[in-house]
């Protein structure tokens, strides 16, 4: 009995012992996230109503600027790369429902100046002007975009011509950096 207990105690060190020819392998986990903006409020309606001064009044059937002026709208979004940008197009309110040609005296015309204000960064844009305005950088991005307008005004200050009138403000996130794959 003793003899196997002396046997029993002599294996134990290589029971217990280190591992002789162990190896450790590796696996290696990685990902991409696109660089990408998205609107999650992509839209908003402004709706002005009657845009001139009403009868009786010092200008009469002509723009009033206040129906236009501090409208505001928020559309909310987000950009995850640093180098994101935000730009700002104003199209003029223009009369849908007549389209002959410009008569002395009256406008089909209603222009104004549009900024959204982002992150701290402000865009804008004239209607006045036929090209989008200067991107500004928002970088990393989410929450608010508010859309003010302001300058309302009509190319001659004449009489507005009766009818439909619309336009649009497009605010553009977009952002400017690509990390994808080939």
């Amino acid at each position: 009995m003793r003899r196997l207990s002396l046997l029993a105690l002599a294996s134990l060190p290589f029971i217990i012992g280190p591992a002789f020819a162990q190896s450790t392998g590796t696996v290696t986990v990685n990902g991409s996230v696109a660089d990408r903006c998205l609107f999650t409020t992509p839209s908003a309606v402004i709706a002005l109503g009657e845009m001139t001064n009403g009868g009786g009044v010092a200008g009469a059937g002509k723009l009033d600027p206040s129906r236009v002026n501090g409208q505001s709208r928020t559309l909310i979004g987000w950009c995850n790369g640093t180098a994101a940008t935000m730009g700002v197009e104003a199209q003029p309110l223009l009369n849908s429902d007549y389209t002959g040609p410009a008569i002395s005296g009256f406008d089909a015309r209603v222009d104004y100046t549009a900024t959204a204000v982002a992150n701290g960064v402000t865009a804008s844009d004239s209607s006045t002007i036929a090209t989008p305005g200067s991107v500004a950088g928002i970088g990393l991005f989410t929450g608010n975009v508010v859309v003010n307008l302001s300058a309302a005004s009509t190319p001659t200050s004449g009489l507005l011509v009766a009818g439909n009138y619309g336009g649009q403000v497009l605010v553009t996130l977009a952002p400017n950096v690509s990390f994808g794959g080939k």
